[in-house]
């Protein structure tokens, strides 16, 4: 996406159940990325924490209204993801609308699973490379355990083992990078960097004022 004749930055999205450690390597990747010069962001959805709660309170009986609380709040963070794809080189984001389609559109009829998929993609900013951090739902709940004993309504096993099952179909599709969540931080990093920059996702870093 161009506007004005500027280069747009490039969006990343973090994807897989909780506890698969998309937060951690968030910030992992983001501090690599600037070592290599770049100017990077990071965000999180969902970006309003009250309809965050009321989206997954919903998605336990009513997937598609949860879905639609996601929604609502992608859309109104959308003119600050555009501001900072237009002042960045690299956005990393904890998540993303594929999110909503493993979550709520997989506990969904297939009819409205399309529906759910073309607001999503209306909605807001399409990533340009989707890593997954895949990883079993025992042991996803095992370190969700270790963080905190009070679970969400959607870290439970059946609903990991759902969603773990739609991501895994959800990166068959190109632009797709799938991880073993298991391995070392480190590597992890490494392994997206190695891939990021054999598919040229991230181009080189623009100059900046006061930049040699």
């Amino acid at each position: 996406m161009k506007r004005g004749g500027a280069r747009r930055g490039r969006l990343i999205a973090l994807e897989g159940i909780d506890g698969s450690g998309k937060s951690t390597l968030a910030r992992a990747l983001a501090a690599a990325l600037r070592r290599g010069g770049r100017s990077v962001r990071v965000r999180r959805e969902p970006s309003d924490r009250r309809l965050g709660a009321l989206a997954q309170s919903a998605s336990v009986g009513d997937p598609w209204s949860g879905a639609i609380y996601f929604t609502i709040d992608r859309y109104l963070a959308r003119p600050a993801l555009e501001r900072d794809l237009a002042h960045h080189d690299v956005v990393v984001t904890d998540r993303s609308y594929y999110s909503t389609l493993a979550y709520q559109g997989s506990a969904l009829p297939a009819r409205d699973r399309v529906r759910l998929r073309t607001i999503q993609t209306s909605t807001t900013c399409r990533p340009d490379r989707t890593i997954l951090l895949d990883i079993s739902p025992r042991e996803a709940l095992a370190r969700l355990g270790r963080r905190s004993p009070a679970r969400s309504p959607l870290e439970r096993d059946r609903t990991l083992r759902r969603v773990a099952r739609a991501y895994r179909e959800l990166a068959r599709r190109p632009g797709w990078i799938v991880l073993d969540a298991r391995r070392p931080r480190r590597a992890l990093v490494a392994e997206a960097l190695r891939r990021l920059d054999a598919e040229r996702t991230l181009g080189a870093p623009r100059r900046r004022a006061g930049r040699r």
